[in-house]
């Protein structure tokens, strides 16, 4: 069976959608920015980005999605989205 990662799709504070995979260990993870904030990407693009950087998204894995607190313990404190899919190489290309 091959070695499986997360990948994530949040705005975080940059503002902008991005996805990225969590490589532990490692002091850079591949990712890819859509520089906008609005519409959240398609799962096509999202497919398309984590193609480029060399993953795939295995036949029946969903996105997850889950909120957050900008900051932590305020109800009142602006909410932001993440999306946690699993995620495996593909051995396709490179960072973008």
């Amino acid at each position: 069976m091959a070695e499986t990662f997360t990948a994530q799709l949040s705005t975080g504070v940059r503002g902008s959608w991005f996805v990225y995979v969590v490589l532990y260990g490692e002091t850079e993870w591949p990712e890819h920015d859509w520089g906008r904030s609005s519409p959240v990407p398609t799962l096509a693009e999202r497919e398309r980005a984590l193609a480029a950087l060399g993953y795939e998204v295995p036949e029946g894995a969903i996105w997850e999605w889950q909120e957050y607190t900008e900051t932590p313990d305020d109800p009142a404190s602006a909410v932001r989205l993440l999306a946690a899919v699993t995620v495996r190489k593909s051995g396709g290309g490179g960072a973008t």
